[in-house]
């Protein structure tokens, strides 16, 4: 038996129907294609529920990977390993047409306004990193909670990766607009699949990301959940 593990509520695009069992989604479909590379059939997969910020934290994982869009970063290798990178990911801004951040184009537009972000996230060290904001952003246990923020008036924005930037203004809010990204990292940010440090799969694990890549599945898995991203603005 694989055990993995996510997150819950387990959102779009990266799941569907908050259940990651269904192979539906693209973090879904990925775990799915790398078990059966490490030689796992659909029904020996075991899926586990792992609080985002938890599952970088040191120590004993009761998992054997975990996939919910964790970014690789130094700071997190330094007690878990991390995969081979299998998504590039650009962290952008979301709003709602008329209030405060709509028609900002610039980074210093974005200085004055008050954001939402989730706890642990790469996108609360983008704004804290790269925007700087007059005001404390306001940090929540989930992208919902921030969502609803918004939709309330408590936030003027929020930060999300951009797949979950356009499910969130293309399902969840009315009046929601993607007011632009930020430009890339020098060294780009990837997801990563998350193992114990010391894990004995991670070898075979980056063996499988390596197959699906270059066999393109994974190509036609992101093309097919992942598929927009064009026509979004970049901060300068």
């Amino acid at each position: 038996m694989l055990t993995v593990g996510t997150d819950k509520p387990a959102y779009p695009p990266y799941f569907e129907n908050n259940n990651p069992a269904n192979g539906k989604g693209f973090e879904s479909a990925v775990a799915y294609a790398v078990a059966k590379q490490l030689g796992y059939a659909t029904n020996q997969v075991k899926w586990v529920v792992v609080p985002f910020n938890s599952s970088y934290q040191p120590g004993p994982k009761r998992f054997d990977f975990d996939i919910n869009e964790i970014s690789i970063t130094p700071q997190r290798a330094k007690v878990v390993d991390f995969s081979d990178g299998y998504y590039n990911v650009n962290q952008a801004v979301i709003a709602l047409k008329g209030g405060k951040a709509d028609g900002v184009t610039t980074i210093e537009g974005l200085k004055k306004l008050k954001f939402g972000v989730q706890v642990g996230t790469t996108s609360l060290q983008t704004i804290q990193d790269i925007v700087k904001p007059t005001q404390q952003p306001s940090v929540f246990n989930d992208t919902d909670a921030a969502t609803k923020a918004l939709k309330n008036g408590q936030v003027d924005a929020i930060v999300v990766d951009l797949p979950t930037a356009f499910y969130i203004t293309g399902a969840e809010l009315d009046n929601g607009i993607i007011v632009g990204q930020f430009p890339a990292p020098a060294k780009g940010e990837q997801f990563g699949l998350l193992m114990q440090k010391g894990s004995p799969i991670l070898t075979c694990v980056n063996q499988a990301v390596a197959a699906i890549k270059s066999s393109g599945e994974l190509q036609q898995i992101t093309d097919k959940w992942l598929g927009a991203g064009a026509g979004v603005v970049t901060f300068s």
